[in-house]
């Protein structure tokens, strides 16, 4: 039996693997991998790194991650790949009564998972089922579909639909909520306030409500001073133990933030220590810097044999995709918006 790769999905530092990087990946055996835009220039080179970042771990079916939501979060853009409507489109077209809003969110989630497995990439960051609430930061914003819990759940569920349907892997986030927050994660530690009640009937709702989805879910970088208030999620055992899989009961592959987010603090040894102690499953770094990578690497822990149960379960839910009419599926989501924007 071979061992088990790294608990760990790395990024890469530009479009093509050098080969530092690929000496590095066949030596530390990364899970997977994660595109940011810095890697995209047109879809041969994506397919070839894509294939490239997996021989470099000998395994074809290493997952490679995206951040592929639409709006201001995708990584493909114009002019070799459509510019997909935000999270938020969706939202206001079933706030205004529109009867196939969901079926529009699914249909255009299909679309990015065709687009996605064109290339190679298997898994999405997306949906979200944050609920934004009045002053917080606009680093959720148009990105949420909604400030309701109902909307978000039957959004988010559409979502993680139409991907699986297309043979990509959603990653729900960020578990157990990031809509409350007043600052950027990526800047600094946001901390949250708000009592336990209210983190339950709004925070929490649409992650329950979809904890038994076959989709992994990422933390948040965020602390929430009525449950623990030392660390945030993606450190605390007891908001990773008693929110996240109690009472949430997500049991789904689980992954950490970006490491390298200016949240967290300390050195990467010991945020990958910190965050694989407190329950991640796995730990995402995202910027390819070779160093930071090296402590990671250095720091991390094989894939857990509970992890990988968890890993197989969520993967044998995720459709082998067929072939679509994206041309139907984009005049679905067209009519959809459309009529609900003049309305």
């Amino acid at each position: 039996m071979s061992a088990r790769p790294l608990a760990a999905i790395f990024g890469c530092a530009g479009p093509r693997l050098g080969d530092e990087e690929r000496a590095f990946f066949r030596k530390a055996a990364p899970y997977g991998f994660i595109l940011f835009a810095r890697n995209v220039e047109t879809p041969e080179q994506v397919r070839t790194l894509v294939r490239d970042l997996r021989d470099s771990v000998g395994r074809d079916d290493a997952p490679v991650l995206i951040d592929q939501e639409g709006g201001r979060v995708q990584r493909l853009k114009p002019p070799h790949w459509r510019a997909a409507p935000p999270g938020r489109r969706f939202g206001e077209a079933l706030m205004q009564g529109a009867t196939t809003a969901e079926q529009g969110a699914e249909a255009n989630a299909r679309l990015i998972a065709a687009e996605l497995i064109d290339l190679g990439i298997d898994v999405d960051c997306l949906p979200l089922l944050d609920v934004p609430v009045p002053g917080a930061h606009d680093i959720i914003g148009d990105r949420a579909f909604g400030e309701t819990p109902d909307v978000v759940i039957a959004l988010g569920r559409a979502v993680c639909r139409g991907l699986r349907a297309g043979g990509v892997m959603p990653i729900v986030k960020h578990i157990p909520g990031h809509g409350r927050a007043r600052s950027d994660s990526h800047l600094e530690l946001p901390v949250v306030d708000a009592p336990l009640t209210d983190l339950r009937a709004t925070d929490f709702a649409p992650f329950k409500a979809l904890a038994g989805e076959a989709a992994w879910a990422m933390t948040a970088h965020v602390v929430y001073s009525a449950i623990d208030a030392s660390a945030p999620a993606t450190l605390s055992a007891k908001v990773i133990g008693e929110v996240i899989r109690g009472e949430i009961g997500f049991d789904g592959p689980l992954i950490s933030d970006d490491l390298s987010m200016k949240a967290l603090s300390g050195d990467f040894a010991s945020r990958t220590k910190g965050a694989l102690a407190a329950g991640c499953d796995l730990v995402l770094h995202c910027n390819g810097d070779m160093a930071e990578m090296t402590a990671v690497a250095g720091a991390c822990a094989p894939v857990t044999e509970q992890a990988a149960a968890r890993l197989a379960r969520a993967a044998a839910a995720v459709a082998k995709p067929a072939p679509v009419d994206r041309s139907a599926l984009l005049a679905q989501v067209e009519s959809l918006l459309s009529a609900t924007a003049r309305s």
